[in-house]
């Protein structure tokens, strides 16, 4: 394929972008005809353009030259008209809840594409991680769509992603000091990891944001409220865990640049991948859109810190384009290897390497010491009661076999020691909590 520089192409001015309200409101998708990773491609953008108005304000609320405000000022106007079109994608038919297994189904198989490219151990060991939790996030949605709206979640994922159980999602809550990782440094890492870093931290944090405002939404019943108040704490461990491989060190200009970048990035490889011809004609706009973008936060650069783009991103040609895809074989193999998993200050160590006294432990029992209270939990066990089993869509059996029965669902795994299998796949040499070498051959402790 050839190389597309997005530095190399003329922009046309921000301001012959702005559009009027027709042109905001686009013809929505139909739900029943669509394919899934265009609904996750609509998520995904909708999140990028969110991070993109987070970042500026934030920008805006700390720079006190309001020459500097003003154009962010303007590119902000422009980009919050992008989001309030792709947003509107969405048809007005579709569910709170059929719009969250895309939120999940683009958690799944974004972080299973960004991970298998990515080159730096410490964020590919993140990625890995955070996979799991938000495929069972997926399994656990399923059920209760399935159980409160009979509908089918195999049919929403389009048979593409597996749906089953990974890390249980009442063993992810861990004390909030075990989400920090180690930055990354701009100067050192490569394109590819850098936009990685920006497009995963944007798409958790809109995860994150959608469950704080539709928890008190959801109408159908306790259970799903309580289904989205769970899960949506899991959501804040993950923007912690993201956001902080961000390099800390990154001018606001520089990171200015880097969004913008990002955005060309995921604008074009959604162009290039979009089977909707009206949507595709959305993201090539888009794409135009932020060249001119890019080109103005070129220019900030240039003339508030006296610094070329290249010394941000060396090389403007774009790597391999992101594909959303089925990532079915690698998610298997992340499960079978990496369940037992849990994180310790900046490490993803096993479970059983935690001493009995850890923190982990202590929160486990001060937000999940009744069980019974849990939502992730009752759930599947409501759906078990109701249909003698729980829900499931997988080719072939759970890669761990504790969670291969669909007449029980398992709290204890990667919760507790004893019911924990070792799991130590990681990428390069692992440290433990205290900076040794983890030895994957020692036994479990005491719970």
């Amino acid at each position: 394929m050839q190389k597309f520089n997005p530095f190399e192409e003329k922009p046309i001015p921000v301001e012959k972008w702005f559009m009027d309200w027709n042109r905001m409101y686009p013809c929505p998708y139909h739900k029943e005809t669509v394919n899934p990773y265009t609904k996750c491609r609509v998520v995904l953008m909708n999140g990028t353009e969110f991070e993109a108005q987070w970042f500026s304000r934030n920008f805006s609320r700390h720079c006190n030259d309001n020459d500097l405000r003003r154009e962010l000022a303007l590119v902000r106007r422009s980009e919050q008209q992008q989001q309030k079109r792709i947003s509107c994608l969405k048809p007005k038919n579709e569910t709170i809840l059929e719009h969250t297994i895309s939120y999940e189904q683009l958690a799944v198989d974004l972080t299973a594409a960004l991970a298998k490219q990515e080159t730096d151990c410490n964020v590919k060991n993140a990625l890995n991680f955070a996979l799991l939790e938000d495929f069972d996030h997926l399994y656990r949605y399923s059920n209760l769509l399935d159980y409160e709206y009979g509908a089918c979640p195999e049919r929403l994922v389009g048979g593409y992603t597996e749906i089953m159980p990974a890390r249980p999602t009442i063993s992810e809550h861990r004390y909030p000091k075990d989400s920090i990782f180690h930055h990354i440094c701009n100067r050192e890492a490569t394109v590819q990891t850098k936009l990685n870093v920006g497009i995963i931290t944007a798409a958790e944090q809109q995860t994150m944001n959608y469950y704080m405002n539709v928890s008190a939404l959801y109408d159908k019943s306790d259970l799903g409220r309580r289904l989205y108040q769970e899960i949506g704490m899991i959501e804040e461990e993950h923007v912690s865990q993201y956001e902080s491989l961000k390099d800390t060190n990154a001018t606001w200009l520089e990171d200015l640049l880097m969004h913008e970048y990002t955005e060309c990035y995921l604008y074009y490889s959604c162009m290039l991948t979009e089977c909707d011809p009206e949507i595709r004609c959305i993201w090539e706009q888009c794409l135009v859109q932020e060249i001119a973008h890019l080109h103005k936060a070129k220019e900030l650069l240039r003339q508030y810190e006296d610094k070329d783009w290249t010394e941000v991103i060396p090389c403007g040609d774009f790597p391999e384009i992101l594909a959303l895809r089925s990532n079915v074989d690698y998610v298997r193999e992340i499960i079978r290897t990496t369940t037992g998993n849990t994180q310790k200050k900046e490490y993803v160590v096993p479970l059983l390497q935690l001493p009995p006294d850890d923190k982990f432990y202590w929160y486990q029992n001060v937000v999940n010491g009744d069980v019974c209270s849990v939502a992730s939990h009752n759930v599947i066990r409501r759906r078990i009661e109701g249909r003698g089993c729980d829900y499931r869509y997988e080719i072939a059996p759970n890669p761990i076999p504790e969670l291969r029965d669909r007449r029980w669902d398992n709290t204890q795994l990667a919760r507790d020691p004893a019911a924990t299998p070792v799991s130590t796949q990681v990428c390069g040499t692992s440290q433990g909590c205290c900076g040794c070498v983890i030895n994957t051959e020692c036994g479990p402790v005491t719970f």
